[in-house]
């Protein structure tokens, strides 16, 4: 007798007996293929019970295996922008500015720089930083300030995305007055 067998091993109809005229798994959408043969059941052992008569025993099927939970959405790593005073800054976001507060203006950047030495060389919105998904690293972006960003000694032109890494040097404007060691935790 010919029997079709779902041959998805991830189904939960993996290997059980499906209709003999069924072409694909009703449950994954596998295709059945040519029909196979049932394999022959060999004679199961006989058991002894409690009081002492024999009895078959069917050996029990696996359960189907649960489907893990989804992993939970991923979470981009800390930057950590350490001063050469040794004050720390942190993004803990995908995204941030990189400047000083205005009063005038109400406005507080992601990384507010108000209080390091030389802090009037930032400008109030000096640069712009984001976690690329694609790259699995932090972009840089000189946010067109008036003394410029670099990365080890390098000027980044204004409105160009640089890549940002672990141990590398940031300085914002000129002379080397503010300055920082990148830490991506």
């Amino acid at each position: 007798m010919a029997a079709n067998r779902c041959p998805n091993s991830s189904c939960e109809y993996f290997n059980r007996l499906l209709p003999n005229h069924a072409k694909i798994c009703p449950l994954c959408g596998t295709a059945l293929g040519d029909m196979i043969a049932a394999p022959v059941q060999p004679s199961l052992p006989l058991a002894p019970t409690r009081n002492g008569e024999q009895t078959n025993y069917q050996p029990r099927l696996p359960y189907p295996q649960p489907i893990p939970p989804s992993p939970p959405s991923p979470v981009p790593p800390v930057l950590k922008l350490v001063h050469t005073t040794g004050r720390e800054f942190y993004l803990r976001r995908e995204d941030g500015c990189i400047g000083r507060r205005s009063q005038i203006q109400g406005t507080v950047p992601e990384i507010d720089l108000v209080g390091i030495p030389d802090e009037g060389i930032v400008s109030r919105t000096h640069a712009r930083v984001h976690w690329d998904w694609n790259q699995n690293t932090y972009m840089i972006l000189d946010d067109h300030s008036r003394n410029g960003t670099y990365i080890n000694g390098n000027l980044l032109s204004p409105g160009v995305n640089y890549r940002l890494s672990h141990g590398d040097s940031l300085q914002l404007g000129q002379d080397g007055l503010v300055r920082f060691t990148v830490v991506v935790a």
